[in-house]
């Protein structure tokens, strides 16, 4: 997903009124009947414990305990046993008194539930979520008819704001065929500018007043990267990758606390569906210090782990190196993000071949090839792990033939990321065996998109697409999440796209290219230990090692003995985070 448009959300003209935020512990204590301390020794017993040891395979245990640091002691086979109390004897004269057992601060019967290891995200947008959820959001609509709608209420419900800000938007979903147009965006707020972001932030909806604010005319010519759509010699309203940033300039952003209650909301949507972990894929400089200003609270539950939006924003904000774990491991940036291609739903994904749908159009290289090669390099210097958006088979052979030049200069555990690595040239699939690189792949996209992507490309060249079986076979570790906001950050779905895939509605029955599919094994491990992995945080979350932070769910049902189907609609009960629960179901 293209980040940088979340650093031009609209701040509204009227006051926000600022949520309360509590801080972990505070959170956990309001809602329990069993007070937990905030760091203290316990056990949660009588549980269904599935987790994986250190090689990704499954493990059991009836019983988790706690250490005074938040962190797991042990995974226990069988129930928990409280150890007997030593008989008093008698003690020689300045014999030292016998150590007594450890005493439990609290002990939890989870009453046979299934726990599982906290999920992580291995790509999202932590802010651009937050911003999703106070904004317009346009991701349930069907039609052209019923957008225009959700829009104009939306307007009418909010005289006096500068700007309307959405995002979500789907010309697909809608059936439309083609992109809307300015014209029919005014037809349903034309009095004040509206820019909405499609769904995949590869492309944004300007209404015709957005348009003049910018200063966009027929004679403007789109940047480097970048598409205007045309109609009539004139900008029909839709600008896709680079060409956005013509409008974003001119949007007002938010101010720092919008930021704060969009972090804070995203926290809670976040734990509510069991998301522990997330690698923040492009942080800004304002969302780092949303990050900092919420950790400073107390407030930051969930862990990130933050991969910078460029290279100014890396060294604005972690300097020569790496930061450090933060925060009790809740926070570090350890990356940079870069942008080699747009999305297939926009066709800005860079292909080999023309679009089977658009003849002449082969997409939008962001990057030149020696700048490319420069800016890792620069990152690498430094020790910055880079992680590099792909998703067209030109834009993966580009970003491989990189690695594998730089992988010359800069040895050792780099662990180079590709992310999304949609659209493969088949044969370039053993390239991502080599050099240490992790593919970080979403699975719903795949449920979402197969429909598109059989359209955008044709059947002849989707060998190599949404490829996770193959990544497998070539021993790539295989990092897995949502891209949420374009795609919803629930985990089970992803879980169940991967196993089966099939959408929520079981289409196309049997899977779309069945062969990718993956077992249930290889999902779980690519939500926990290989999404930690990708971050370099596998020695402290991800997994429930003994010596991992203690992050934890509890949930309705046993994963590993369901369907795919069953698995989508998985309840988290419960979400723990370094021994403490921040979230139970409807309290």
């Amino acid at each position: 997903m293209k980040a940088a448009w979340w650093a031009a959300v609209a701040a509204f003209s009227r006051p926000v009124l600022v949520l309360p935020v509590l801080a972990p512990a505070v959170l956990a204590l309001s809602v329990l009947a069993l007070p937990v301390p905030a760091v203290a020794s316990g056990v949660i017993d009588n549980v269904n414990g599935i987790a994986l040891d250190a090689d990704g395979r499954i493990l059991r245990f009836r019983a988790l305990t706690i250490d005074d640091e938040g962190k797991v002691e042990a995974l226990l086979p069988d129930r928990y046993q409280e150890p007997e109390q030593p008989r008093p004897k008698k003690r020689r004269k300045n014999e030292p008194e016998p150590a007594l057992p450890k005493r439990l601060a609290f002990k939890l019967d989870a009453g046979g539930k299934t726990l599982i290891p906290g999920l992580i995200d291995a790509h999202g947008h932590v802010m651009g979520y937050g911003l999703s959820l106070i904004t317009l959001d346009l991701s349930d609509t069907r039609s052209l008819a019923e957008a225009q709608a959700k829009i104009r209420a939306y307007a009418a419900a909010g005289t006096g704001r500068k700007w309307i800000i959405g995002t979500g938007w789907n010309q697909e979903a809608w059936g439309l065929g083609r992109f809307p147009t300015a014209a029919e965006l005014d037809a349903a707020v034309s009095d004040i500018p509206v820019w909405l972001e499609r769904v995949d932030g590869h492309a944004g909806w300007a209404n015709s007043l957005a348009i003049k604010a910018a200063a966009v005319t027929a004679a403007t010519k789109a940047p480097a990267g970048g598409r205007i759509e045309m109609a009539g010699g004139k900008p029909a309203g839709v600008f896709v990758d680079k060409a956005m940033e013509l409008v974003t300039r001119v949007v007002p952003p938010p101010a720092p606390k919008d930021r704060d209650i969009a972090l804070e909301k995203a926290q809670q949507a976040l734990l509510r569906q069991g998301i522990t972990g997330i690698a923040d894929m492009g942080t800004s400089i304002e969302d780092w210090q949303a990050f900092r200003r919420s950790a400073d609270r107390g407030a930051l539950r969930v862990r990130i782990m933050s991969y910078a939006l460029g290279l100014d924003n890396m060294v604005l904000i972690a300097g020569p190196e790496p930061t450090p774990w933060l925060y009790d491991d809740h926070l570090r940036m350890g990356g940079i993000k870069l942008i080699l291609d747009g999305a297939l739903g926009s066709r800005g994904a860079w292909l080999k071949a023309d679009y089977a749908d658009a003849p002449g159009q082969r997409g939008l290289p962001m990057i030149p090839s020696t700048p490319l090669r420069n800016v890792m390099s620069r990152a690498a210097m430094d020790n910055f792990q880079i992680a590099v958006h792909a998703i067209g088979d030109a834009a993966n052979s580009e970003i491989l033939d990189a690695i594998q030049e730089l992988s010359e200069t800069y040895k050792g555990d780099r662990r180079w990321r590709i992310e999304h690595a949609q659209i493969v040239d088949p044969a370039e699939l053993p390239r991502f065996g080599r050099f240490g690189i992790i593919a970080s792949m979403q699975p719903v996209h795949q449920t979402s998109d197969w429909r598109m992507a059989t359209a955008r490309l044709g059947d002849a060249r989707l060998k190599g697409a949404y490829a996770w079986k193959a990544m497998l076979d070539n021993r790539v570790p295989l990092a897995f999440g949502s891209d949420v906001p374009v795609e919803s950050p629930n985990p089970f779905a992803g879980i169940a796209a991967a196993m089966s895939r099939e959408d929520a509605t079981g289409q196309p029955a049997g899977g779309w290219m069945p062969e990718q599919r993956v077992s249930f094994t290889a999902a779980l491990d690519g939500f926990t230990r290989q999404a930690a992995y990708a971050g370099f945080a596998e020695t402290r979350f991800g997994s429930l090692i003994p010596g991992q932070r203690a992050d934890f769910l509890l949930i309705d049902r046993d994963i590993s003995a369901a369907s795919a189907n069953d698995i989508r609609a998985t309840q988290v009960l419960e979400t723990w985070i370094g021994g403490k629960r921040v979230y139970v179901k409807g309290q």
